[in-house]
């Protein structure tokens, strides 16, 4: 099979593309033709930090495929289901940037006849983030649907990234009022066209303002992708038992919060990274984000505010670059 591989940590040139023979699934393990694959950050960091622990190391988390063979103790029937596919490269060497894949059964989970591999490829890293940032506050429950968030107000700090996109797509499907935060004109096309509520340019708009106008009680949950910079704006518009949660950041930041206004709210700050999580947590969230795209609650693409960047597997190197260089998007690997 084709297949992309490194050897040692660096840049996107490391990514080499190779034959490789083709992998054989194990006790309870599926093998994927991976159509697509996703790139998100933790892809390119791991890479350029981390020499793989296997010698060498096929990239990427997240993906989408039809399940082409079954390994012993796993039902047969698998066998030509369209799937998606959620960290197949953690502690394990088989990664989705490659014409085939092999991961635990339960890493694997329907996708259904009509959404497309590229929605499929889209989802794991970006929508569980999204779906455990949404469900820390005390003030909210912990599974999300249709209505779960009746009455209620999120703030998506920065609502055209990716993450940002999902925390929009799955609080509008749970009917929740969602504010975003944005840097410019074009950013706030994307994040009106994933369905927020209510857009703030930080640039231009004095924020806790602007929020303050929309929820004077203030928010229940912040989807926080930069704490380092909105700690401030964030201690200001949290109501009640309300939760800021921190999924992104660099090694050398570091943030205050004013401890006896947010004593006063029991509020919660918690950090989110989707390897670690609970297992309970990441198993609602599984659920919960396969049931929105069954439900139709969740797309892709320019008209939902997540343009797809997509390029041939031989071109990974240069998807890797495009995430690592910020575009604006989801950035997808053609594995056909």
């Amino acid at each position: 099979m084709r297949a992309i591989v490194y050897t040692e940590p660096g840049g996107p040139d490391v990514l080499q593309l190779t034959e490789r023979d083709t992998p054989q699934p194990g006790p309870g393990e599926v093998r994927v033709r991976v159509a697509f694959s996703g790139v998100n950050p933790t892809d390119w960091k791991v890479r350029s930090t981390a020499a793989p622990a296997a010698g060498w190391q096929i990239p990427d988390q997240d993906g989408a495929g039809t399940v082409d063979a079954v390994g012993e103790g796993v039902d047969p029937v698998l066998v030509g289901e369209r799937v998606w596919i959620w960290e197949a490269a953690h502690q394990r060497p088989f990664g989705t940037a490659a014409e085939y894949t092999v991961v635990p059964a339960r890493q694997v989970v329907l996708l259904g006849p009509d959404p497309s591999f590229e929605l499929g490829a889209s989802l794991g890293i970006p929508f569980l983030t999204a779906h455990r940032c949404l469900t820390l506050a005390e003030s909210l429950p912990d599974r999300l649907g249709a209505g779960s968030l009746t009455g209620h107000t999120v703030l998506v700090q920065g609502g055209a990234g990716a993450v940002g996109n999902a925390a929009i797509q799955l609080a509008r499907w749970a009917d929740a009022t969602v504010i975003t935060t944005v840097s410019s004109p074009r950013k706030a096309q994307l994040a009106a066209a994933a369905g927020a509520d209510h857009i703030v340019d930080y640039t231009q708009q004095d924020v806790v303002r602007e929020i303050r106008k929309i929820a004077p009680k203030g928010v229940d949950a912040v989807v926080e992708v930069a704490v380092a910079q909105n700690a401030a704006t964030d201690a200001e518009v949290l109501a009640q038992h309300g939760a800021v949660a921190i999924y992104a950041g660099t090694p050398d930041q570091s943030f205050t919060a004013p401890v006896r206004s947010q004593m006063q709210l029991n509020a919660r700050w918690q950090f989110v990274m989707v390897y670690s999580e609970p297992a309970r947590a990441k198993d609602i969230a599984v659920g919960d984000v396969n049931t929105a795209v069954l439900d139709g609650a969740i797309r892709v693409g320019e008209d939902v505010g997540l343009p797809l960047h997509v390029f041939p597997l031989e071109q990974t190197a240069d998807a890797h670059r495009a995430v690592q260089d910020g575009v604006t998007g989801k950035v997808l690997v053609d594995c056909g």
